[in-house]
C-alpha cells in the first residue's frame, strides 16, 4: 500500500491521502481520499490518459481538450450536480477531486429494494429534473443519464442527490461516446440510436433517459430490456414498446404513470421538456418541494416560517413474489432485467 501511495504524483500526495477504491470505469477509477489540512473526505476520479485516448480517436490533443472542458464544467454550481473541487493534470492521468456521496449510486438502491416508494421516487426525481434543467439552461446536454450516474448523499430514504458524469460527450466527443454507450443502450433515446452518433439530436435525449430512470424507480425493472425475447432491445426503444407489469404498478398513482408515458415519447418534438415535466401535476406537491429545498439549502432551514412541516403523502408497499436477502455484492443490470423477464 505504501508503494502504491508513493507512486502518486507528489503534488497530489502533498494535499491528499488516498484510501480505498469506490468504483471503476472504462477510463479509470474513483477512490476515497482525505484532504490533509481539514480531514475532509472527498472522491477522486482518476482518468488514465492512455485508456482515455483510445476513446478519443477523432481528437488530436486529448489533454488540452479535456482540460478545457473540465474548466467549463468546474464553473457549474447547483446543489444537485457533483461539484468539481480541483483538477490535477499529470503526464499519465487526470486527478479530479469531487464531492463524496456516501449513499452510493441510485442504481444500487433501486436494485436492492426492487424499486422505491412513490413518495421517495418523487422527491428524488424532482431533484433530477432541477439538475438537468440547470444543465440545459447552461447549454449542456448530459447524454448519459442513468441510475449509475445519480449519486446519493446519504443512506437515508429522503436525501440529497447529485448527478455526475455530466458533459461527458463534450469531453470524449460524440462518436466516441456512442461507441462507449452502445454496449448497454437501455437508457438511450430512439433518436440517438437512429442517428448512430451523428449528433443531430437535442436536449430531449436527456428527457427520455429521465423517463427511463423514473420508470425503473417506480417499478423496479427497466422499460426496455434485452431479456425481452419478443423484440430486440433496439427495436423496443425505437418503437417505444414497453409493458407495465400489473403487480409492479398496481400501487403507483395514475398521475405518476402519466408523467412516465409523456417522457417516453418516441418523437422528441412531442416529448416533455424538463420545464414541462416540472409543471406536470405529479410534481405539484408542496410538502415534497419544501423537503427538497431543505436538503438543497440546509442553511436556510431555520429561516422557514412556522407550520411548514411535512405534508403526509401516500406511501405504498411494493408487491413482491418472495422476500429475498440483500445481495452480498453490487447488483448488475440483470438484477433489474430479470424482473421484466418474468412477465
Amino acid at each position: 500500500m505504501t508503494d502504491d501511495l508513493m507512486n502518486l504524483p507528489k503534488k497530489f500526495r502533498d494535499k491528499y491521502i488516498i484510501s480505498k477504491a469506490l468504483g471503476s470505469g472504462v477510463c479509470g477509477e474513483v477512490k476515497l481520499a482525505f484532504e490533509k489540512t481539514t480531514c475532509k473526505k472527498v472522491a477522486v476520479k482518476i482518468v488514465h490518459k492512455p485508456k482515455f485516448a483510445k476513446l478519443v480517436t477523432e481528437r488530436g490533443d486529448v489533454s488540452s481538450n479535456v482540460a478545457t472542458e473540465i474548466e467549463i464544467l468546474k464553473k457549474l454550481d447547483h446543489p444537485c450536480i457533483i461539484k468539481i473541487e480541483e483538477v490535477f493534470d499529470f503526464e499519465d492521468a487526470f486527478y479530479i477531486v469531487l464531492d463524496l456521496m456516501e449513499g452510493g449510486e441510485l442504481f444500487d438502491r433501486v436494485a436492492r429494494s426492487k424499486g422505491l416508494k412513490e413518495e421517495t421516487a418523487k422527491l428524488l426525481f424532482y431533484q433530477m429534473l432541477l439538475a438537468v434543467q440547470y444543465l440545459h439552461d447552461n447549454n449542456i446536454t448530459h447524454r448519459d443519464l442513468k441510475p449509475e450516474n445519480v449519486l446519493l448523499k446519504s443512506n437515508e430514504e429522503n436525501c440529497l442527490l447529485k448527478i455526475t458524469d455530466f458533459g461527458l460527450s463534450k469531453i470524449v466527443g460524440e462518436a466516441s461516446l456512442m461507441k462507449t454507450l452502445c454496449g448497454t443502450p437501455t437508457y438511450l433515446a430512439p433518436e440517438v440510436l437512429l442517428g448512430a452518433g451523428a449528433g443531430s439530436y437535442s436536449k430531449a435525449v436527456d428527457c427520455w433517459s429521465l423517463g427511463v430512470i423514473l420508470f425503473i424507480c417506480l417499478a423496479g425493472y427497466p422499460p426496455f430490456s434485452d431479456q425481452n425475447k419478443e423484440m430486440a432491445l433496439r427495436d423496443q426503444i425505437i418503437k417505444g414498446h414497453y409493458k407495465l407489469i400489473r403487480d409492479c404498478w398496481v400501487n403507483v398513482s395514475e398521475t405518476a404513470k402519466d408523467l412516465v408515458k409523456r417522457l417516453l415519447v418516441v418523437d422528441p418534438e412531442k416529448r416533455l421538456s424538463t420545464e414541462e415535466a416540472l409543471n406536470h401535476p405529479w410534481m405539484q406537491d408542496e410538502g415534497m418541494k419544501r423537503r427538497v429545498k431543505q436538503l438543497m439549502y440546509p442553511q436556510t432551514e431555520l429561516m422557514l416560517p412556522p407550520g411548514t412541516g411535512e405534508q403526509p403523502s401516500t406511501s405504498r408497499k411494493r408487491a413482491r413474489e418472495e422476500d429475498e436477502p440483500l445481495p452480498a455484492k453490487r447488483p448488475t443490470h440483470s438484477a433489474l432485467n430479470n424482473k421484466a423477464a418474468q412477465e
